[in-house]
C-alpha cells in the first residue's frame, strides 16, 4: 500500500488523483488503523473492476468516463498482519473472503487515515485450495505437456483431487 496517494483505479496503474503528505513520525496511526477492519464490512467495488451492473462490467463503464452509484457487498477480513513499513510505502498480508478488492482495502485505510492510499502491488499466496507453492510458470506446464505427463502434474497439484484412485 502506498500512502498520501488515491488512484481512479485504486492501485499504481491508474491516475493520480489526489495526493497529499504523510508524516513518517506517525508510524503507529499506520499501523493502529488496520484492526478495525478485521472482521465483516462493506466494501464498494471499485469502478475498474469486473461486477457487472445491468449488462455491463464496471470497467467498461469507467474507460468510457462514466462512474456510478455501486453497492457495498459484504466481505470478511480474518487478518490483516503489517509486514513492513517504509512509509510512504506499508507491506501487509491479509486473509479476506472471496470477492474481497484488496486494492479497495487500501484506498479504505488510506481514507480512515485521512491521508489516501492505493495499492502498490499485490502477491496472491491463496485462492480457494490452491497455494503458491503449488503454482508452476508458462514453461514448466510446458515441459509437462511436452512430456506427456501434464496428468501426473495436475492430480498432484489439485489438493482435491489427491483422495481419488488412479484407475488405469
Amino acid at each position: 500500500m502506498v500512502l498520501g496517494k488515491e488512484t481512479d483505479t485504486q492501485d499504481l496503474s491508474g491516475t493520480v488523483l489526489d495526493t497529499s503528505a504523510t508524516d513518517p513520525s506517525d508510524r503507529r496511526g499506520s499501523a493502529g488503523s488496520h484492526p478495525s477492519f478485521v472482521g465483516i464490512y462493506d466494501q464498494i467495488p471499485p469502478m475498474y473492476s469486473a461486477v457487472k451492473v445491468g449488462r455491463k462490467k464496471l470497467y467498461e463503464l469507467a474507460r468510457e468516463g462514466k462512474e456510478i452509484e455501486r453497492k457495498a457487498r459484504r466481505v470478511e477480513i480474518r487478518s490483516i498482519r503489517i509486514l513492513e513499513m517504509r512509509l510512504p510505502e506499508v507491506r501487509f498480508e491479509v486473509v479476506c473472503s472471496k470477492g474481497t478488492y484488496i486494492r479497495t482495502l487500501c484506498h479504505d485505510i488510506g481514507r480512515k487515515l485521512g491521508c489516501g492510499a492505493c495499492m502498490g502491488d499485490l502477491l496472491r499466496t491463496k485462492s480457494g485450495n490452491f497455494t503458491l507453492d503449488q503454482s508452476r510458470t508458462l514453461s514448466e506446464i510446458q515441459e509437462y505437456l511436452d512430456g506427456g505427463r501434464i496428468g501426473r502434474f495436475l492430480f498432484r497439484s489439485m489438493p482435491c483431487f489427491r483422495m481419488r484412485r488412479k484407475y488405469r
